[in-house]
């Protein structure tokens, strides 16, 4: 039996007797291997292509005809998607079935699609329409039928199950808004590429009007022949677009992979860092295993293995481990990523296609992960070569020997190199960034080892059970670098990400260009008398009860018809011009409105606007004390323009901007200034049904809009970084204080013998984690603070050749301290706590050796 296949009996026998150790070596590479599978079966099964589509876009007909508004030539890609469309004075007559009939031969069937609003339980909803006749055999395979029928008449209609779930049930009536038409439920069908799409099935302008607009509308055709290129150049001439069959199945497919060398870099960054993290999580459980193993490959050296058998043994451990990692990961994560993106196509409305694994990209990645298992094995195997069998079988403790004088200045050399790539990045991208603290991430694990030895001469100062814990980490410093390590790599990553993404959201909170401050519904209606605006009230005070309502101010001219007031930019504004001073509405306000907006009282604003002078939340647009408004009423009329003095004032947050004028200055040019707008500090609220609800009530002109900014997405963004670096520092923190409790059992053994209690071994194996925690905690958030004060500037600023090397501008930089203080504070305390309370107390008798 050759050296080679009894190494893989051992390792198999061995990962079998300790289940325990070879579930958590396998959570450890198999994870990320799912995650990654499943991420990309999830994408490529959610990513449909034209021939993915040709069921549901076609049925069982040959081609698809699509009508334009006008009889103008047309330009389309081999899918059917038209690309250029040249338009004429006004939309051309309706396209008829005979007209169709010389230009292309077969049996034609009408369709047309649209959106309507429709009153369900909840209220008006947007709800997509198609119209065709279901029930004929060139339509099979468009729609899926779940229940009941298909619509046989004007006036019925087939639902999605995603309307099931809004409360609609076959025989149900709903009424529909422009146009106001009532229609019954008498069936169930899905669309088979969005199974989470609300949508009507109807009969041809069963629903709708006949389309001749532009909307999606035209025929299905079952041909003799199939539809070629020239086919589809004749149609375009006429302004008729087509998908066809033919053309659609033998067109290329596009390529999922990389197609430049940006995106090639940023994959192999991305496999560095994965098989990088892997292998510093990977490595303590593989030395936990050494541990355990260090008499029975001593026994194996005893009776003739050399060191090359007994690195063999543990590389075999890897591979094993490894192989069934990988395989698991691959198998668990193609079956998790087909589920939840079905989930997500069902409840999230994402577009769905039939089951696709992207099989080079899985196979890659679960050899991905077999490599990490095989390079986290390469420092036990070492180690077990080098161990001695004497010192093993005489039952004495492992320590590792010194490192070499060397690493320590490797990693320095690493580290310094990645600041100055960092400095030299701050103007080249968010990639550049990232290879740069790459960089740095090396330099830091070869400088690992080296701290831990550096802290380890601190123990001595330390209460009893840190003491014990530091000095018995300084003794087994590879061990506890591996661990301590990953916390670092996942806490710099966790610290880059949150401020970079942080800083991100406050730089657009500030550039959010609005007149209102966030968390603010702004309803508006022009074309309404005062009865109509006064039901429009009633309506808002019904879906808002207890909301306080602030009455702002319209504007119209001397005939009643609205006009816009729009902000003219000062002249000679040039590049030292902050464009973030300009945009922005420009609203009529009293000073209720003026307190409102600014969330506080302003006495000189208020005395100002009182006077006629208007306020600026946009200092840039006040020039001499004057600003310049346009007034334009939508038609061919002359644009009038007032010179209106003004004064600038703080407004509530950053991202407002615009100006208020005082009712004054407007009457005084003979317009009009009626109440037609109202704010409230509320958010809970769809405002895009609310619209329709208000639409419906006094017709198109209104609306009702929250502004909305990034808080809550910020959030969820912080929340999502702190679940990972939770995993990933807590899995290294676990598998390196399990390894050292089973290192340190005789010394607990004898802690206990003396005297010590169980709290006092709780507090010792606790330290243990708090120490492995913290320290990479620490290192992790001083590398994570430069590397994300780095990614600030190309998220923030932007980037490009104009910019100097050591002068690339001032980005926005935000910190979420309270972020910050979970990852490099709560984490390490966490990990402490959870390994104290998990900690066996009960003392275990040794055997006496004869």
């Amino acid at each position: 039996m050759s050296a080679f296949r009894a190494a893989l009996r051992i390792s198999r026998r061995d990962a079998l007797r300790f289940k325990g150790r070879t579930a958590l070596i396998m959570v450890m590479i198999g994870l990320p291997v799912l995650v990654i599978t499943a991420v990309l079966t999830g994408a490529a099964t959610t990513s449909i292509t034209s021939r993915d589509k040709l069921d549901s876009t076609l049925g069982a007909a040959d081609a698809r005809i699509t009508t334009t508004p006008f009889r103008t030539p047309v330009s389309q890609r081999a899918d059917g998607e038209i690309t250029n469309m040249r338009q004429s004075q006004s939309p051309e007559r309706p396209w008829t079935p005979a007209e169709i009939g010389t230009l292309l031969q077969g049996r034609l069937l009408r369709y047309q699609a649209n959106v309507v609003e429709a009153r369900l339980a909840d209220g008006y909803n947007r709800v997509d329409v198609f119209e065709t006749d279901l029930r004929d055999p060139l339509t099979r395979g468009m729609r899926r039928l779940v229940e009941g029928r298909f619509a046989a008449a004007p006036g019925e209609i087939a639902v999605s199950p995603a309307l099931i779930d809004r409360g609609v049930r076959i025989g149900d009536t709903i009424k529909i808004w422009r146009p106001d038409r009532t229609v019954r439920v008498v069936g169930v069908a899905e669309h088979p590429n969005r199974p989470g799409l609300r949508e009507m099935l109807a009969l041809p302008e069963g629903l709708l009007p006949h389309q001749n607009d532009g909307n999606d509308s035209g025929w299905l055709i079952d041909t003799a022949a199939p539809v070629q290129w020239p086919d589809a150049q004749r149609l375009n001439k006429v302004g008729l677009a087509v998908k066809s069959r033919f053309m659609i199945e033998r067109s290329g497919t596009d390529s999922s992979g990389p197609r430049d060398l940006h995106g090639l870099v940023e994959l192999g960054v991305a496999v560095v860092l994965i098989v990088t993290e892997t292998v510093l999580l990977a490595g303590p459980a593989f030395a936990v295993g050494l541990r355990r193993r260090r008499r029975e490959l001593a026994v194996i050296a005893a009776q003739g293995g050399s060191g090359r058998h007994l690195k063999t043994i543990v590389l075999a451990d890897g591979l094993v481990l490894g192989g069934a990692a990988a395989l698991a990961g691959a198998v668990l994560g193609i079956g998790a990523g087909l589920v939840a993106e079905w989930c997500a196509a069902r409840w999230l409305d994402w577009t769905h296609g039939p089951a696709d694994v992207p099989w080079a990209p899985v196979l890659g990645v679960a050899a991905l992960g077999v490599v990490s298992a095989l390079t986290a094995a390469i420092v036990p195997a070492i180690q077990a070569s080098r161990q001695s069998p004497v010192h093993v079988l005489a039952g004495r403790a492992a320590v590792d020997t010194p490192g070499r004088a060397g690493r320590p200045v490797l990693g320095a050399v690493l580290v310094l190199l990645g600041l100055a790539a960092t400095g030299f990045a701050l103007h080249r991208g968010m990639l550049s960034v990232a290879l740069a603290s790459t960089l740095v991430v090396f330099g830091l694990v070869a400088l690992m080892p080296w701290l831990v030895q550096a802290t380890g001469r601190l123990a001595g100062r330390l209460p009893l059970p840190l003491r014990l814990s530091v000095r018995d980490a300084s003794r087994h410093r590879v061990r506890t670098a591996s661990a301590t390590a990953a916390v670092m790599a996942a806490t710099m990553g966790a610290v880059t990400l949150g401020i970079g993404l942080n800083s991100d959201y406050v730089d657009q909170e500030a550039r959010r260009n609005s007149i209102v401050p966030t968390d603010t519904l702004m309803v508006r209606a022009w074309k309404t008398d005062d009865q109509g605006w006064a039901r429009v009230r009633a309506l808002v005070q019904q879906k808002l009860p207890g909301v306080s309502l602030v009455n702002g101010l319209d504007v119209k001219d001397a005939q009643g018809e609205p006009v816009y007031l729009n902000l003219a930019l000062p002249g000679g504004c040039t590049s030292p011009c902050d464009p973030r001073d300009f945009p922005g509405a420009v609203e009529v306000a009293d000073e209720e409105v003026l307190a409102f907006l600014q969330k506080r009282r302003d006495p000189q604003a208020a005395a100002a606007l009182a006077a006629g002078k208007a306020v600026a939340f946009s200092p840039g647009a006040v020039r001499d004390a004057m600003l310049t408004i346009q007034v334009e009423n939508g038609d061919d009329k002359p644009v009038t323009t007032l010179r209106v003095p003004a004064v600038a004032a703080a407004p509530a947050e950053a991202g407002q901007t615009g100006v208020l004028i005082p009712p004054s200055v407007l009457t005084q040019a003979g317009l009009k200034v009626l109440q037609r707008t109202f704010y409230a500090a509320y958010t809970d609220v769809d405002d895009q049904r609310l619209s329709t609800e208000i639409r419906v009530l006094i017709g198109d002109q209104a609306y009702a809009l929250v502004e909305r900014g990034n808080a809550e997405n910020r959030f969820v963004t912080l929340l999502i970084l702190l679940a990972a670096a939770l995993v990933l520092v807590l899995g290294g923190t676990f598998a390196a204080t399990g390894l050292a409790a089973a290192d340190m059992r005789p010394d607990l053994d004898t802690l206990s013998a003396v005297g010590g209690t169980a709290r006092v071994r709780r507090l010792v194996v606790a330290a243990q984690a708090a120490y492995i925690s913290g320290l990479g905690a620490l290192v992790g958030l001083v590398a994570g603070t430069v590397s994300g004060i780095a990614l600030t500037w190309p998220l923030t600023r932007g980037y490009g050749g104009n910019l100097g090397l050591f002068n690339p501008g001032a980005p926005t930089i935000a910190v979420p301290w309270l972020f910050l203080a979970g990852v490099v504070v709560g984490l390490p305390l966490l990990a402490a706590l959870t390994a104290g309370l998990f900690t066996r107390t009960r003392l275990v008798l040794a055997r006496r050796v004869a």
